[in-house]
């Protein structure tokens, strides 16, 4: 039987002194002017100290706390993310290279007026994002674009940026396919169908308010010079934006787009060759090692955190402070559910963990409070959806920030999307809306 972590606050510390580096640091070097604040310390650097601490705080011996912290960079979701990191970039590199970010931006320009450039980038990545069931893939497909768009039409990058993240996490957060739909579901025991319809009736109003908002902002972009575009180099996106939809795997879809983008480049180019395919995929990994690494350290440092007992004192004391509570009704169940749920996922920086490490405890929840196990589910997606795009040193950001060249922490006010959809959550919580009709139906499986 596997051996549950004893309870510790401080095993907290190390992911606190990260943030307070990086974010302090970040704030510092704006005050004095300094430009590009936020990278005069790297992140993998501000996070080193971090894990010095964790290895020095726990109570096993060092060879197996660092076999811990290695267990935990290997981590499967770890490991998914960086390959996409890696993917991502080559694609955008080679598309970049050949001409293909220009022709598509030129081609929109001549079909989408530019005040609903914003809404239409958020409209695009929901829909990828559902049909592809993760936001990294999208962000990666999208964000060269939307780029390309921000820069044509006057538009804010952070903007463009906040649109295709917030988009993204939309369709994740409600896609049947997407990992953390499955793991909500599951934890909980119910059908996706029904946390699907829940989840629905709650996300709608936050994205309707998001796309108006968005429309308000992109009222002051300027309407460019149109330009020529040739449509064969077009092809490679559309290509990828038909393969997404299609629910192909992310993997193959960036692997396809790549392939396309080299092969339409040597075509149409004189001057691109084999090499300079190889010369630009291989730039664009290098472009996203910063990030790789960074949530590499992470997943390590969060390994470590969990073995010396962080998150389990995490859950411990939202169910001492839940139990002072008594029967005081629903609200406060729900309430306990998304506080869990939002903790966890800012010491772990994965939605899908976070919603697998608090599932039990929020079925526990569920179940002294009387909240609908429909409703658990929902709420578990909802928040880690909420917290995960917009913690700075998570994977949407940070890939997004990497690929236009802003700071993440810039970008994190910029998610709009993410900050209403928490907010009509707690009005959802506060007001009972929307109330589950039927009988819960079963879904086998547990975990959690």
């Amino acid at each position: 039987m596997k051996e549950r972590p004893q309870p510790r606050a401080i095993a907290l510390l190390p992911l606190l002194l990260f943030l307070l580096i990086f974010l302090g640091s970040g704030t510092y070097y704006s005050l004095i002017g300094t430009e590009f604040a936020f990278y005069q310390i790297k992140a993998p650097v501000a996070i080193l100290p971090a894990i010095v601490l964790a290895i020095l705080l726990a109570r096993e011996g060092l060879n197996r706390s660092l076999d811990t912290f290695i267990a935990g960079i290997g981590n499967s979701n770890i490991i998914t993310m960086v390959l996409v990191f890696f993917l991502a970039g080559a694609f955008a590199t080679v598309t970049d290279a050949i001409g293909g970010v220009t022709a598509t931006v030129n081609m929109g320009l001549s079909f989408i007026p530019p005040a609903f450039v914003l809404p239409g980038l958020f409209l695009i990545a929901a829909f990828i994002s559902t049909a592809m069931g993760t936001s990294m893939g999208t962000i990666g497909a999208v964000a060269p674009v939307a780029l390309g768009f921000a820069e044509a039409t006057g538009i804010s990058v952070p903007a463009a940026m906040g649109a295709v993240i917030g988009g993204a996490m939309a369709g994740d957060n409600l896609s049947i396919i997407s990992d953390t739909t499955i793991a909500a579901t599951r934890t909980q025991g119910v059908a996706m169908r029904d946390k699907f319809k829940l989840n629905l009736l709650i996300a709608l109003p936050a994205a309707a308010l998001t796309l108006i908002l968005l429309f308000i902002l992109g009222d002051t972009a300027t309407a460019p010079a149109l330009a020529d575009y040739q449509f064969m180099l077009v092809l490679p996106y559309l290509a990828v934006l038909v393969l997404a939809l299609s629910g192909l795997n992310v993997f193959a879809v960036l692997m396809v787009g790549i392939v396309l983008s080299g092969f339409t480049g040597m075509f149409l180019g004189e001057d691109y060759s084999v090499a300079s395919w190889g010369n630009d995929i291989y730039s664009g990994f290098e472009g996203m090692l910063e990030i790789a690494v960074l949530s590499m350290f992470i997943g390590g440092l969060s390994a470590v955190m969990k073995r010396e007992g962080g998150l389990a004192w995490l859950r411990q004391s939202i169910q001492n402070i839940t139990a002072k509570l008594g029967q005081a009704g629903r609200r406060n169940g729900e309430a306990a559910i998304a506080a869990l749920v939002s903790l966890a996922n800012l010491f772990v920086a994965n939605n899908t963990v976070a919603i697998i490490v608090s599932g039990s405890v929020a079925r526990d929840l569920a179940g002294h409070y009387n909240v609908d196990r429909r409703r658990s589910a929902s709420l578990l997606d909802i928040f880690s959806c909420v917290v995960q795009g917009l913690i700075p040193y998570g994977a949407q950001i940070l890939l997004a920030g990497s690929l236009a060249g802003v700071s993440p922490l810039i970008l994190a006010g910029q998610v709009h999307y993410c900050w209403l959809l928490g907010a009509v959550a707690i009005v959802a919580i506060i007001a009972g809306f929307p109330r589950p009709r039927g009988e819960v139906v079963e879904e086998a499986g547990e975990i959690g």
